[in-house]
């Protein structure tokens, strides 16, 4: 069930949201990004391409973990070390025109160590104004990225790839449905092409695509170091 309003100073004075991270909502293995976002998310995330289940168009996307409803990253998210991409920092909020709307149904909603949605003067407290940038980012965002996944499927530049990894306990994941840059491709794009893309930026967005790949060793390690954890428990108990 939703209840989702438009948020008002005067009947929404008191309010306050827990938008933290945390398990139940943030737990997922791939979430959506735009590309203003690619600086900050290259340095920790795999960025890949995915279709929409529903309508099979293409979006772009942050791989947080290996299996369905795992995020690797939720811990360092509390911590505040990582970014946390929009598409989960906007929480139980959503926009309404120009304006934010918020679901009274989401158990964030008034939840104990939430924060102020509005000032004791009825202005939008830093909390608020945060979600308020958040959605301008998004507005914005959410065109630009659809202009960038076109022309790369004008020029055939996506391509499947399969996340295959291993880890120390024997077990073993794969991660289908996902997409990436094709290199040979790119490497035989006219001049004039590639001349383009620098221009619009996307030759920049591309190679942070490519490099973000690096990202999926190092987020296998993490997820193998919490398995020979809980393998290491496993072996005491039974000790």
């Amino acid at each position: 069930m939703t209840q989702i309003v438009p948020l008002n100073k005067d009947t929404h004075r008191n309010l306050k949201v827990d938008g933290r991270a945390a398990a139940a909502f943030d737990n997922r293995r791939f979430v959506q990004v735009i590309v203003k976002e690619f600086p900050l998310l290259l340095v920790h995330y795999p960025i890949l391409f995915s279709k929409d289940p529903q309508t099979g168009q293409f979006f772009c996307g942050a791989m947080l973990g290996f299996d369905e409803n795992e995020n690797v990253f939720l811990e360092d998210w509390r911590q505040r070390e990582f970014y946390r991409p929009l598409y989960l920092q906007r929480g139980p909020f959503y926009a309404n025109g120009p304006d934010v709307a918020v679901d009274m149904d989401d158990p964030r909603v008034g939840a104990e160590g939430g924060k102020a949605l509005f000032t004791e003067q009825g202005t939008p407290s830093r909390y608020l104004q945060s979600i308020i940038w958040a959605f301008q980012d998004l507005q914005a965002g959410t065109e630009m990225t659809r202009l960038f996944i076109a022309r790369m499927l004008e020029l055939k530049l996506i391509e499947p790839v399969d996340v295959e990894v291993e880890f120390d306990d024997g077990s073993m994941r794969r991660c289908i449905g996902l997409y990436t840059i094709d290199q040979d491709m790119l490497s035989r794009l006219d001049d004039s092409i590639v001349l383009e893309l620098f221009r619009r930026g996307y030759m920049r967005l591309i190679h942070y695509m490519i490099a973000s790949l690096k990202q999926v060793p190092v987020m296998a390690r993490k997820k193998n170091s919490r398995l020979l954890k809980g393998t290491e428990g496993l072996a005491s108990a039974v000790g």
